[in-house]
Parts: C-alpha cells; sequence; structure tokens
C-alpha cells in the first residue's frame, strides 16, 4: 500500500495546556517549507521503503515506483494507492505496467482503508506533533527512523493489518 505525507515547519497539534475558558495562543513561526515522504507497506511482511523529496510530482512519483519495484524484484506486486494528480497520471500508469506493478486506485475520500495512512498518522501523533521543529529535515528524518525503527509486526499492528477487522484479507 502506497501513501504520501507532507512534513511541515509548523508540527501538527494534537493537544495544549491553558487556563479553562481562555483560547491558547499558537505562535506560528518558520518557513513554509516542506518535505513530501512518500511510502509504501508489504501488509504481508511488515517491509517498508521511504523516500525524502521537496517536490511530489510525476517524476518523483515515477522515480519511487522503480524504487518499490527494485526492492520487492521478483514479487507479484498489487499496488493500492490514491487517486492523487501523481498517481493517477497516464504515464505513470504505464510505467507500473512495464514494471509489472499492477495499481489499484482508493475510492476516493478513502483513508481509513489504507494501512500505511495509518502509520502516518501514527507518525504524526507520536513523533511531530506539539513539538517545535529544529528544521524540516531534521523532522522529515525523525518521521522516518521511527518507521523504520518498528519491528515488521509492530508497523502491521500499527497500521491496523493486524485487526480482525482489516478489510483485505491476506
Amino acid at each position: 500500500m502506497l501513501d504520501e505525507t507532507i512534513i511541515t515547519e509548523i508540527p501538527p497539534r494534537y493537544s495544549g495546556y491553558g487556563r479553562r475558558g481562555e483560547q491558547v495562543q499558537v505562535p506560528i513561526i518558520g518557513t513554509p517549507a516542506k518535505r513530501v515522504i512518500p511510502g509504501a507497506l508489504n501488509i504481508r511482511t511488515g517491509a517498508v521503503v521511504l523516500l525524502i523529496t521537496e517536490p511530489w510530482d510525476q517524476q518523483t512519483h515515477q522515480a519511487f515506483l522503480h524504487m518499490i519495484r527494485d526492492y520487492w524484484k521478483g514479487w507479484h506486486m498489487v499496488l493500492f494507492e490514491d487517486r492523487g494528480s501523481p498517481p493517477t497520471a497516464d504515464d505513470r500508469l504505464a510505467l507500473a505496467a512495464t514494471r509489472h506493478i499492477e495499481v489499484r486506485l482508493w475510492p476516493v475520500a478513502t483513508p481509513e482503508l489504507n494501512a500505511m495512512d495509518h502509520l502516518w498518522r501514527q507518525v504524526k501523533h507520536d513523533v511531530l506533533s506539539n513539538r517545535a521543529t529544529t528544521s524540516i529535515d531534521a523532522s522529515a528524518d525523525a518521521a522516518c527512523q521511527y518507521i523504520l525503527g518498528l519491528s515488521r509486526r509492530e508497523r502491521l499492528k500499527k497500521a491496523g493489518v493486524l485487526s480482525d477487522h482489516f478489510w483485505l484479507m491476506i
């Protein structure tokens, strides 16, 4: 399953403290810099491939397809991904076919089906939220290190694949 997340210099806020009845002020600092991290999760083994990039366009998406095909060389691949503009580009679909990757596109607005999306949610909550950003690259690296530091079984558990209610029978 493939999904990407965007890391910005403004961390996600999940909680904060303030006096009851008073609005908590949150300073917004930094630049609008961002990094995009596409990730592909093998829902059978828990293996993952990650890439940190600035642009997320057709070229970087195609480069990522090459990366995952090289990593899982010899595997029959069915790749589930969303309908964002890089993934649905005709050239990308043609490249996937030449790399022997079957592509299945998610229905619109269904992130709950994507196991990789669940992993990104954990990263943003456990690693990036409510903390000052020292640098955009350090935050992107911390996000990747968190996922890579998990065991394969932990990745599958946090992604919801090991749940009795996971939608795809594997």
